[in-house]
């Protein structure tokens, strides 16, 4: 690949990560009030990005998306850049570094069980030590509403979140290989393998909306 070409590519990437950036944080005015706590989904567009273009274009996006908030409309301050960051980065990274060494549909689908899993037992943690500070009450309290609240909060939020990616991660990575922001390597499937790998796009998009619907019933009818 000439100089020229090579550069080009990466101008390309730098470009789609900038506008992944923009929309992950665009996504953070729009919340979702649970009790004391909010719903977003700007996680499951650092993950699309850290899927697509690896880990190392999506850490800086988890990091900084939760900077520009904390100091443009955050009402939660340091309290909630520590725990946006730790929500961002865990789950972006889990999902990305295992996909980026088992790059293939069961690579994919274990990264994204296994950053649901990770970012939901990091928050647990994260909420033992952080929020008795921010709430100005003993672990006990925050640790009572761990199993009513914080639990299933935390666990469908990161099912939301995975239930969007799990949905557009196809079409928008096609769209971007249409686009030239990322390069088509894979040879060109058979009938057959084309008609296989379109009834599993298939499936996938309605397991993806059966998740994101029973996510917003559980938190509209359950917690909210």
């Amino acid at each position: 690949m000439h100089a020229n070409q090579r550069n080009s590519n990466k101008i390309k990437q730098l470009t789609a990560v900038a506008m992944f950036c923009a929309l992950a944080f665009a996504l953070t005015y729009i919340k979702i009030p649970v009790a004391f706590l909010s719903l977003e989904i700007k996680d499951s567009v650092i993950v699309l990005c850290t899927l697509i273009f690896g880990p190392l274009a999506g850490l800086p996006i988890a990091i900084l998306v939760p900077l520009l908030e904390l100091i443009t409309h955050s009402s939660t301050g340091v309290y909630g850049l520590i725990m946006n960051m730790l929500s961002s980065v865990t789950f972006s990274m889990v999902t990305g570094v295992i996909y980026k060494y088992r790059r293939s549909f069961h690579g994919a689908m274990m990264g994204l069980l296994s950053g649901v899993f990770a970012v939901t037992a990091v928050m647990m943690l994260a909420n033992l030590l952080v929020t008795p500070y921010y709430m100005g009450v003993p672990v006990k309290e925050v640790a009572a509403l761990i199993p009513k609240m914080l639990l299933p909060f935390n666990l469908v939020k990161a099912l939301l979140n995975g239930g969007v990616v799990l949905l557009l991660y196809k079409p928008l990575s096609d769209i971007l290989k249409k686009t030239g922001f990322i390069q088509a390597h894979a040879p060109k499937a058979s009938e057959e393998d084309a008609k296989r790998k379109h009834i599993r796009s298939l499936l996938v998009t309605l397991v993806a909306v059966a998740v994101i619907v029973a996510s917003l019933l559980v938190i509209f009818l359950v917690l909210k």
